[in-house]
């Protein structure tokens, strides 16, 4: 019975849902929404689209910057601090996004239903599931995103919220950070950055204005608004402004690995018949009925995945490690002012992202690896930074190299011994003294530092990092052979679930469960890569023998 009144409820939010996306002139053609164990997702449904688009959302329904600024509660409130630069356009969102949610009467409340009230990512864990993440980057990360949750709620929000509710008329409001985190959360797993055409964010005629019936932005604050939109990437009439925001209808799509449509937005109606329209695209040949329909968030690793949106994927093809110099530890290196200079002047890098698929190129080549263009080019890119005196031959091992050159940059000049600094310095002097107008190039400088101190430098450097790292996550979290004995014994509960008994199982929560997977992933890149640089460091010795 209360399995069959959840459905119920459900399928009246679905219904309610719908409606309202279609008084606002979204159209779904040939899928549904509808609720599944994991929330609301869209699917085929019999009929099918006889030109494969599947949805289409007009942009005068998206939840952004410049809506907040048009609204006639929250603009007059929102304007000036936007325009000090005291918050950003995601603030905006993230709280109107709030407002709604506490607003009685709130027009937007059909598509606010059917959003989750709690999410997945670490932020919303007990004290126990965040434990679990204890050694890992996201541990860091979580508690310092709600220290500064908190202290931006108690600064900005809390007042500005009760202040709002009384302007609309709510005299007791029960304002609380929950609501705030509650739209912080829909924000990062919901928004997209939207392409959207630069006549439909800034009309400059009547005609323009009509086809816009949001009226985004009029005279009056087009200019506040243009110099205040993120990523704009160009100011010419026919260019695209680049826009975070939300999609209500299309944000319903979940994320495959294999997804089966994608996401266009179409300014004259070419496409979708509807101008300034947002519109879901089959790319299956014949959708399957009752089939979901997935997008593809990106290319996201285990650690972005679970931080955002709240979930992880299995052996996930585009995991990463991400791997840092302490940027802190600098000053108290051995000449820590002329190694300063030096990375400023070779632009290099004391952080980085190792994705799993940078193994396909090195010494130990992972079978499921997936190899992209762009990093191949990264890899092909490294030789060029070798030569100078030509004393120093380019090693043998160049090509199986699976660490970013910037990062290598930035590891060798940390290392550096005395003599290798004095070294640096002559050649640099020597090149000035020849070109008494012209300052050494990034190029020249990453060459003379190569040509004194080759590669062993960095990369015992790098493998004290790698090990110092995988220290700190067995340390709090046992070895991966142990999170994959947790995984194979899990029976892993939804949030909706009541415990049960399974023979040779542990219960274990969802999100205990995703902490395991993305730490115990986290353990293996570390030491694949551990492999990968101690194999590096041995033929770097080696070579410097010869």
């Amino acid at each position: 019975m209360a399995a069959a009144a959840v459905r119920s409820e459900e399928g009246g939010k679905v219904k309610e849902c719908v409606d309202w996306l279609e008084v606002n002139g979204a159209e779904l053609r040939g899928c549904t929404i509808n609720s599944f164990p994991k929330g609301f997702g869209i699917f085929a449904d019999a009929q099918g689209s006889s030109d494969d688009v599947l949805v289409v959302v007009p942009l005068e329904l998206a939840i952004t910057p410049m809506r907040v600024l048009q609204d006639p509660l929250l603009g007059p409130e929102c304007r000036s601090m936007f325009e000090q630069g005291h918050v950003d356009d995601r603030f905006l969102i993230i709280l109107f996004l709030t407002f709604e949610r506490l607003r009685p009467l709130s027009t937007w409340k059909p598509y606010l239903d059917m959003l989750p009230t709690r999410f997945g990512n670490p932020l919303w864990f007990s004290d126990d599931d965040f434990l679990e993440l204890k050694g890992t980057n996201l541990y860091d990360a979580t508690l310092l995103q709600k220290k500064k949750l908190l202290a931006l709620y108690h600064d900005k929000v809390e007042s500005l919220l009760k202040k709002l509710l009384l302007l609309d008329g709510v005299s007791e409001s029960n304002v609380s950070f929950e609501d705030f985190l509650w739209a912080n959360s829909v924000f990062w797993s919901r928004a997209l950055n939207l392409p959207l055409p630069h006549s439909f964010v800034f009309p400059q005629n009547q005609e323009d204005v009509e086809g816009c019936p949001s009226k985004l932005a009029t005279d009056s604050h087009q200019k506040e608004i243009q110099d205040h939109v993120p990523a704009t990437t160009s100011v010419g009439p026919g260019d695209t402004v680049w826009v975070e925001g939300l999609v209500p209808g299309i944000d319903f799509c979940n994320h495959d690995l294999k997804p089966v449509a994608t996401w266009e937005v179409d300014g004259t109606g070419s496409v979708s018949k509807v101008p300034f329209s947002m519109y879901l695209l089959s790319v299956a040949q014949n959708p399957i009925p009752n089939k979901e329909i997935t997008i593809s968030y990106g290319n996201k690793g285990n650690e972005e995945l679970l931080y955002l949106y709240g979930f992880v994927i299995e052996n996930n093809p585009d995991d990463y490690l991400m791997v840092h110099y302490p940027v802190e530890a600098i000053p108290s290196i051995p000449f820590s002012d002329s190694k300063g200079q030096l990375l400023e002047a070779q632009k290099a890098e004391l952080r980085c992202l190792l994705p799993k698929s940078l193994l396909d190129h090195g010494f130990f080549p992972q079978p499921t690896s997936k190899v992209r263009e762009s990093e191949e080019k990264g890899t092909a890119a490294r030789s060029c930074n070798f030569s100078w005196s030509g004393q120093r031959k380019i090693p043998s091992y160049v090509n199986k190299l699976v660490f970013p050159e910037d990062f290598m940059t930035g590891l060798r000049t940390i290392a550096m011994q005395e003599d290798e600094l004095y070294k640096v310095s002559a050649m640099i002097e020597e090149l000035v003294e020849s070109r008494p107008d012209e300052q050494p190039s990034e190029t020249e400088v990453r060459m003379a530092v190569w040509e004194a101190c080759g590669d062993s430098g960095a990369l015992q450097l790098l493998l004290d990092l790698l090990n110092a790292k995988m220290m700190k996550l067995e340390e709090n979290s046992g070895s991966e052979e142990q999170d994959a004995g947790l995984l194979e014994e899990a029976c892993v509960l939804e949030s909706h679930e009541q415990p049960r008994e399974e023979e040779g199982k542990r219960m274990m929560s969802r999100n205990k469960w995703s902490s395991v997977i993305y730490r115990r992933g986290q353990k293996q890149l570390t030491r694949l890569f551990l492999k990968e640089a101690e194999h590096a460091l041995h033929l770097a010795l080696s070579s410097a023998l010869c």
